[in-house]
């Protein structure tokens, strides 16, 4: 069969090139609904894939500053050893020297320390394997109201009420709300409320990330001292408290109490407070706040005028503080 020509060579090449634009704008603007929408699941399930391939990455644990890490070579016990990574990210090891391993899963580090054993000639096809005994950076603070503060490893997915338990559990100080301050937002800490039956405030229980602080808010607490039964400070755990309330719960006044001399003692300032009259109901009782100081003096003895204050500071940093609960 003979060659074309180079004219008909140069019509065949038109005809190719046209052909290959046609199916090219078809593919492009003229395909079919059913064709679009297979295109466009394909799309969907890429982004989903995706997604999810960087949401796993987000939550892989990492090195981090202050983690110790074990370190072993298989059949070559004398190369074991520890290390805690600094606080620029690296690692001594031996015949290696330094090896920044921060940010790196267990298993990047792994593959990084097997090749530089390799390329540096000390190694033959080593196997290496990591163990992190203290996730250091991977740990939360647990501060304020709860039986043991502290720093605690906050591995894979946790929530706040995990780490409380992690933390021996509320004591009996604490309040009526949590503040989580996140690594990454400092400026921008989320309180939640919370209860002595945690299940109360299912929605509280938030998650928490390495690097958090979670600060559990003591109580607020009034304080009597003066001629009553038991001088103490109270924890206003089941809201607020009043002149009476208060009076009750530290055994009422002692025989010898000068009811008419009474005061509240408020951020500084003294309020009088006449407890005589509303003890026999002939005068309305008075809501406490926070850190108020109810001092009641006794008739026998003789204050010093504008020692008020002083007296009833000191009485209440000595007395001990007693959990309400509703």
């Amino acid at each position: 069969m003979p060659l074309p020509t180079r004219n008909a060579r140069g019509v065949l090449r038109c005809c190719c090139l046209v052909t290959l634009t046609c199916t090219t704008l078809a593919f492009a603007g003229g395909q079919s609904p059913a064709v679009s929408e297979g295109l466009a699941s394909s799309a969907t399930k890429l982004g989903t894939q995706a997604n999810s391939s960087e949401a796993a990455l987000d939550t892989s644990l990492r090195l981090g500053p202050g983690d110790l890490v074990e370190f072993s070579v298989y059949n070559v016990p004398e190369l074991a050893s520890k290390a805690r990574v600094s606080s620029n990210g690296d690692v001594y090891l031996p015949l290696i020297d330094y090896v920044h391993l921060a940010g790196l899963t267990l298993e990047e580090a792994q593959a990084l320390l097997e090749k530089r054993y390799t390329d540096g000639g000390f190694l033959k096809d080593p196997h290496i394997t990591l163990f992190v005994d203290e996730y250091a950076s991977q740990g939360a603070s647990v501060l304020g109201e709860v039986a043991k503060p502290g720093v605690y490893p906050v591995l894979g997915e946790q929530r706040l009420f995990d780490l409380i338990s992690s933390a021996g559990g509320l004591s009996e100080k604490a309040g009526k709300s949590i503040t989580v301050m996140h690594r990454n937002q400092p400026d921008k800490p989320v309180t939640v409320a919370l209860s002595r039956n945690m299940s109360d405030h299912p929605e509280s229980n938030v998650p928490v990330h390495p690097g958090d602080t979670v600060i559990v808010r003591r109580s607020d607490v009034v304080y009597v001292v003066g001629d009553v039964g038991r001088p103490s400070g109270f924890l206003m755990d089941g809201g607020s408290v009043t002149v009476l309330q208060a009076i009750a719960l530290a055994g009422g006044t002692n025989r010898t109490a000068k009811l008419s001399g009474a005061k509240i003692i408020r951020k500084g300032s003294e309020n009088a407070v006449h407890l005589k009259q509303i003890l026999e109901a002939k005068a309305p009782d008075i809501p406490m706040q926070a850190d108020d100081i109810l001092f009641v003096p006794t008739s026998s003895g003789k204050i010093i005028a504008g020692r008020t204050l002083e007296a009833a500071l000191q009485a209440a940093s000595a007395v001990s503080i007693v959990a309400v609960r509703p």
